[in-house]
């Protein structure tokens, strides 16, 4: 991705739709002139999503990201008047959906959406058609509402082409040029456009044009049904009929949506029925297609469930007919996020894919500025394309999450809730081993990761502990407290090998992480160095342990692949970088009793003066080679241990038999994540972003302000923080929060949640928060459905300030 501000270039987008117009509007707002965008179809309905979509913009999301993305584009298209704030208003027919109704009530206020639970009485006043006895209540939110998506293409063509931009339509692409690993034009069927920046947002397209240019695009095209049916007629001893001005209503229970047209026809959307994949390579052309190309032929055999559904909540639909239905095609991506940003594998082209009219102002401006600025203004860590590991990008594994997303789009989803299908897919050599004591897995970035063992569940029989509530028990197990005391008191074996690790060599690597990242590595070998990657303007682009292994060897504990991708992009000659983390493996030993596990089994001295807190020393663990990190995330003695795959079980064994007479354990990530958070580690993607410093996020120390970075000249600018990462504890011993909850200070909202675990040493659940500077001590609440939660502001660490545990 790009990371430094770019010169005016000659820039082509592929496709008319919503975001191409955007974002046509957005460059040229900033004073780029040479902007032309392609599309098959006429202007400006292309025949693409944009011309079929639905147009609703509900803003609350469990990402504060995809949020800000919408708020923008209701914002934007307002001015454009493309948008009326109509309102969203979703309903709650079961006791399980009224519970998380409030879940999303906190989300909005967390993220700064308007909001308001309102009764079944108030629903049915807002939709006189509804059966107010099917209700439990539901979530309104005004601010929300309607999109004219084509109305907003009009305008924004009009305004980018007055300011020099130019749209042609009737041109369909054929081919990508590229030179020397550089996109340099674009090839249609009416002549070829040179190009120093071409941006696809093609939509569903998005695939075919990706293999174009020889790169991935993960994106699966699926047909969703939408009919519109009337007329409606409220009960004749009712209020009177809805009007255009109804807010949009969502029926989450049964996948569907639901608007009123101007022409006092209902719109109704359906999530309901079984996936539709699309090959776009099959679609036909604009001129072929019997509608439009993004608009396939009814099926009512996979609506008949949905019209039940339909008018059971509406009786009054008992009587009206569909006048019109079509399925049309949508994008969904594996993860359903966006997938934004230039390709690794060729310079000067760009992805602005999978897209709905819901984000797209908000995604186009954030392009907008990351290609003119080489900063998109927003954290898009969760929509980058480089987040997707190599086994995700399959077609097959696409397909398959692509059409489960679409299954998911209204479903309650846990925030620990794993996919289900592909797994496993990646495993680390302790695998076998970890199954037969019963682990619990989880999934993240396609790895099987356990949450903990069965094994154990001896050691949680008669623990003193709070009883959860349904949602906070899902996904926890009182074993998790059990493995976490375990590793205050003994010894236990954690499986790190998802931490992805980068090796760096060559003669210009020293100087080149040197300048990457905050703090001085210009260190001996032996050496293991915390530090930052910052973004230009200073944002916490990721956070990295940097091992010195030798004069011009190093090997980096990383988060994404987007690290691999940034660096890569700045790494002059002389310096080669290798993700290296399939090919080998991590344990980690933790515990007070860690030393007595593994110095029997190694001929060096493992002492605290021999090797010290942030060493790294390559070493023989009886019969196996590992590089050992003096290290710990869970706030104990001990080491990280890395081999090559092929001796990991072998590792593993190892261990797990010296440690037998120390009653060591395996212990997994519910433990790991509340001994980290008892200790203050911040998680990168979860407690700091690019969207924050390394001064309000507390990680002052990692910085060296006496060299020259990567950030440095924004941090140079830096002011009194407004916001820090803030310790809180609840006060009550059984209350458990898990993330994103707002929380309020002297009764307002101020901030929220990053994350939260119960911290079994202190007994108490933990949460860090962006809040503003607060004296320590002072009491806040924290907004966990509905109930107001005291907690207080905390000085870190909450565990052994002295870090006697670990340097000993």
């Amino acid at each position: 991705m790009s990371g430094t501000p770019t010169t005016h270039r000659k820039t082509v987008i592929i496709g008319a739709g919503i975001v191409g117009c955007s974002l046509a509007d957005e460059l040229t707002a900033r004073g780029w002139r040479d902007v032309t965008v392609l599309d098959q179809g006429p202007l400006p309905a292309a025949g693409g999503s944009t011309s079929h979509a639905p147009g609703l913009v509900f803003r609350t999301n469990p990402s504060k990201t995809m949020t800000e993305l919408a708020a923008y584009t209701a914002g934007k298209f307002t001015e454009l008047g493309a948008f009326r704030a109509v309102g969203g208003l979703e309903l709650a027919t079961t006791s399980e959906r009224w519970t998380d109704l409030h879940r999303r009530a906190g989300l909005a206020a967390a993220w700064g959406v308007r909001g308001e639970l309102i009764s079944p009485a108030r629903c049915k006043e807002l939709w006189p058609t509804l059966d107010e006895a099917a209700l439990h209540g539901g979530f309104l939110t005004p601010d929300d509402g309607l999109a004219d998506a084509v109305h907003a293409c009009a305008v924004q063509i009009e305004r980018a082409t007055a300011r020099g931009a130019r749209f042609l339509d009737r041109h369909t692409v054929t081919g990508i040029e590229q030179a020397d690993g550089r996109v340099t034009g674009v090839v249609t069927d009416r002549g070829t456009f040179a190009a120093d920046l071409v941006v696809s947002a093609a939509g569903f397209w998005g695939p075919v044009i990706g293999r174009m240019a020889g790169v991935d695009v993960p994106l699966q095209p699926l047909a969703h049904q939408y009919v519109k049916m009337g007329p409606l007629r409220a009960p004749a001893d009712g209020p009177q009929g809805t009007t255009p001005d109804a807010p949009i209503l969502r029926h989450q229970e049964r996948d569907l949506y639901f608007r009123l047209h101007d022409d006092g026809l209902l719109g109704i959307g359906s999530y309901a029925h079984r996936p539709l994949p699309v090959d776009p390579a099959d679609l036909p052309s604009y001129d072929e297609a019997p509608v439009m190309p993004s608009s396939l032929a009814f099926t009512p055999e996979d609506f008949a469930p949905s019209l039940r559904d339909c008018r059971d909540l509406m009786p009054a639909l008992r009587d009206a007919e569909i006048t019109e239905g079509f399925n049309g095609i949508f994008s969904f991506t594996p993860d359903g996020f966006p997938v934004l940003g230039e390709c690794p594998e060729l310079a000067g082209f760009w992805l602005a894919e999978a897209v709905w009219v819901t984000h797209s102002a908000g995604v186009a401006r954030a392009l907008a500025e990351w290609i003119t600025t080489g900063h998109p203004g927003i954290d898009l860590h969760e929509c980058e394309v480089t987040r997707f590991e190599d086994a995700q990008r399959s077609p097959v594994y696409v397909a398959e999450r692509g059409a489960q997303q679409f299954i998911e789009v209204y479903d309650v989803l846990h925030p620990l809730q794993p996919m289900e299908r592909p797994r496993p897919l990646r495993v680390s050599p302790f695998h076998a081993r970890q199954q037969e004591l019963g682990a619990f897995s989880l999934e993240g970035g396609g790895w099987e990761r356990p949450h903990w063992y069965e094994a154990n569940a001896p050691l949680a029989e008669g623990l003193d502990l709070p009883e959860r509530d349904a949602w906070s028990a899902r996904y926890w197990s009182p074993i998790a407290a059990a493995e976490a005391l375990a590793t205050r008191e003994r010894v236990a074996l954690y499986d790190m090998t998802p931490l992805r690790r980068l090796e760096v060599t060559g003669p210009g690597s020293p100087a080149f992480l040197q300048r990457m990242t905050t703090n001085n590595l210009a260190k001996r070998p032996g050496s293991v160095t915390y530090a930052l990657l910052l973004d230009h303007h200073g944002g916490i682009r990721s956070d990295l342990t940097v091992a010195r292994l030798g004069p011009e060897h190093f090997q980096i504990g990383a988060n994404s692949p987007a690290d691999l991708d940034w660096l890569t992009r700045h790494a002059p000659d002389g310096v080669a970088l290798r993700d290296i983390t399939a090919g080998t493996c991590c344990v980690g030993v933790w515990g007070p009793l860690a030393r007595e596990l593994v110095q029997p089994l190694t001929r060096d001295d493992f002492s605290h003066q021999a090797f010290g807190y942030f060493r790294a020393k390559q070493t023989y663990i009886d019969h196996v080679p590992v590089t050992a990190l003096r290290l710990s995330y869970v706030g104990e003695l001990g080491w990280e241990l890395y081999t090559t795959a092929d001796l990991g079980l072998r590792l593993w064994d190892t261990l797990w038999e010296a440690g037998q007479r120390l009653g060591v354990i395996a212990a997994g990530r519910s433990a790991f994540n509340s001994l980290r958070l008892e200790k203050g580690y911040r998680a990168w993607g979860l407690d700091m972003t690019s969207e924050h410093d390394p001064y309000e996020a507390g990680l002052a120390f990692a910085v060296r302000r006496d060299k020259e970075f990567v950030g440095r000249d924004a941090l140079d600018e830096h002011r009194p923080p407004t916001r820090t990462l803030t310790a809180l504890t609840l006060d009550d011993p059984a209350a458990v929060v898990l993330g994103k909850e707002p929380v309020h200070v002297d009764g307002a909202v101020a901030g929220y949640v990053t994350s939260a675990a119960y911290g079994y040493t202190l007994g108490r659940c933990v949460a860090y928060a962006w809040l503003p500077p607060l004296p320590t001590g002072t009491g806040v609440q924290i907004e966990y459905f509905g109930e107001k939660v005291p907690a207080t502001v905390r000085e870190e660490p909450l565990f052994d300030p002295e870090m006697s545990r670990i340097r000993r």
